[in-house]
């Protein structure tokens, strides 16, 4: 599934406009009435509940979505206020046609009109008459804000997240059973002393940058969004994809081939084409283990076994017909114990007990052969010698490689070595190793991730799997997927060496490298997600992934 940036769901509206004779107006409507549709979805006993509903409007298209809502709404019968912050003598074009109409229905219902807010004194006044309802629809900002929220706009989202704490999804499992809470469709909204109150946001949550997730200043977080025509970036890279809360991409009538005009390069994994990859390496009866490849891992050092064993453990439970795992000698007896179906091969150490980069030319003219891939780093430790050594596998090996943790901190010192390669190179880095990798701060790299991930990945050829919440997996082509499975239960010690040992796994048994890339970080993610549905998101361990992989290549019913 393709995701937008501001500017190319604006190219793209256009286009359906000017191309294809779609009125802004009809867009608009169904902009509206799709997101009135999908409200009473997740929350069908509005009516029943006799629940009132502020509608908090923007000067903009996004404001002009929101009187749309208020008009279907306020037809159905739903106690709806609509308060526009701005001057209404600054509406203009589409939104400017959708508020007289409202007001229209208003005045022929002897509704109240909509109010006018354009300051904070104004808002002031209004406060109470406004937080008193228990749903605010969030139309104040869109998908064109480039700049922090300042003034009456802040205030008014601030005094909001005051209110919306309230709503608690019924997927997270945390609920106690008790009359705290109470029910509607699929959510519980807290009960409280000023009622229920939830948020549901119209394209985007206000404040939110669709193209980065960056707050801009402020931002309301919602209960849920509505968007139109293709999901944003941004809601999909934190944290703008914790404030947008359940999302839901409305069909407004824009032709889909329309988008391809734009050239998306960002995408949404999906679980089936996750599925197709694997239906196209589907398995024969008769073969063996030789027909799945043999990985060779370069890793571990005293005191980080542990790492070395979670990658060979990985690769093998991944579906790799062989696995030798080199090490520093002096750890060899300890490793075998741990790595039962993995080989293992003993190599010279310095004085750290850490791998000699004498060790280079013995992996060079005796490892390598016959093996598909090579992965290094996990529990490598960092010295001059690993330094020197991961220099001469990167640029002397020919195979695939795999380079994560110690072997990407070896990497820093230097990253245009990369640049030598003659095969496809898939770098692993959490923040704090992209920082290092690219002399910016961690800061900086989670300010704009996919930036970050698609600008290395085009300098230096590589594949750039930037781990995190919404792990991104950057293409040398300058295309982009965008992970959504995984949860905050993987934040934990080895969760990145088992990630190294799937998508090294994956190579072996004959995947593109940019498709292993793809699918190890979705069913790595889908695993985690598996263990925290079972268990919840507190305590499970990188060992727990490594159980269930196969069953999660083969996606259980409850998946489905």
């Amino acid at each position: 599934m393709y995701l937008v940036t501001a500017k190319q769901m604006q190219n793209i509206d256009r286009a359906a406009i000017d191309l294809f004779g779609i009125s802004g107006l009809v867009l608009m409507e169904n902009a509206g009435k799709g997101a009135v549709d999908m409200l009473l979805r997740i929350f069908p006993d509005i009516q029943a509940q006799n629940l009132s509903i502020s509608i908090l409007a923007g000067r903009g298209n996004n404001g002009g979505d929101a009187f749309v809502m208020a008009r279907y709404l306020m037809e159905k019968g739903i106690t709806t206020h609509t308060f526009l912050f701005s001057s209404i003598d600054k509406v203009t074009g589409d939104a400017k046609v959708n508020l007289i109409l409202l007001e229209k229905l208003a005045s022929a219902n002897s509704k109240e009109s909509v109010i006018e807010i354009p300051d904070i004194e104004t808002f002031n006044n209004f406060k109470q008459k406004i937080i008193s309802s228990d749903i605010f629809i969030d139309g104040i900002l869109g998908t064109g804000l480039n700049s922090d929220v300042k003034g009456l706009l802040k205030e008014v989202i601030e005094t909001i997240n005051s209110l919306s704490d309230f709503v608690v999804n019924s997927q997270t499992n945390t609920l106690k059973d008790d009359n705290s809470y109470l029910k509607n469709g699929n959510c519980y909204l807290k009960k409280g002393s000023r009622g229920l109150k939830a948020v549901f946001s119209i394209d985007i949550p206000s404040g939110v940058n669709a193209d980065t997730g960056q707050i801009m200043g402020v931002a309301i977080k919602a209960t849920a969004t509505a968007t139109f025509g293709f999901p944003k970036i941004g809601h999909l890279i934190y944290p703008g994809k914790e404030l947008t809360g359940t999302l839901e991409v409305i069909d407004i009538g824009i032709p889909k081939f329309i988008a391809k005009s734009e050239n998306p390069s960002v995408n949404l994994i999906e679980q089936s084409y996750i599925e197709e990859i694997f239906r196209l390496k589907q398995r024969k009866a008769n073969s063996h283990k030789g027909n799945y490849g043999h990985l060779l891992l370069v890793a571990g050092s005293i005191g980080k076994t542990g790492a070395a064993a979670l990658a060979s453990n990985a690769a093998m439970a991944s579906g790799a017909g062989l696995v030798t795992l080199a090490v520093p000698e002096g750890i060899n007896s300890i490793m075998e114990p741990q790595v039962t179906e993995t080989m293992t091969f003993p190599l010279p150490e310095n004085q750290k007990g850490h791998i000699s980069h004498t060790a280079l030319n013995l992996i060079i003219k005796t490892l390598v052969k016959d093996k598909r891939v090579v992965a290094a780093g996990p529990g490598l430790g960092v010295d001059d010698s690993i330094i020197r050594l991961v220099h001469g596998m990167v640029e002397e090996i020919t195979l695939p490689m795999v380079l994560d943790a110690d072997a990407l901190n070896a990497i820093s010192v230097n990253p245009y070595i990369l640049k030598s390669r003659k095969n496809s190179t898939i770098l692993t880095p959490h923040p704090g190793e992209m920082a290092r990798l690219t002399g910016k701060s961690t800061v900086e790299i989670q300010q704009n991730r996919v930036e970050t991930a698609i600008n290395f990945a085009i300098e230096f050829n590589v594949i750039v799997v930037l781990k995190g919440a919404s792990t991104i997996v950057a293409l040398p082509d300058a295309t982009i997927y965008i992970c959504p499975t995984g949860n905050s239960g993987m934040a934990s010690g080895g969760m990145g060496d088992v990630l190294t040992g799937m998508i090294a796994g994956f190579i072996a048994q004959g995947f593109e490298p940019s498709q292993a890339a793809i699918a190890g970080v979705y069913i790595h993610g889908l695993c985690g997600d598996i263990v925290a549905q079972k268990r919840g998101a507190y305590g499970f361990v990188a060992s727990d992934i490594i159980k269930i992989i196969p069953e999660t290549i083969h996606f259980t019913p409850q998946l489905k």
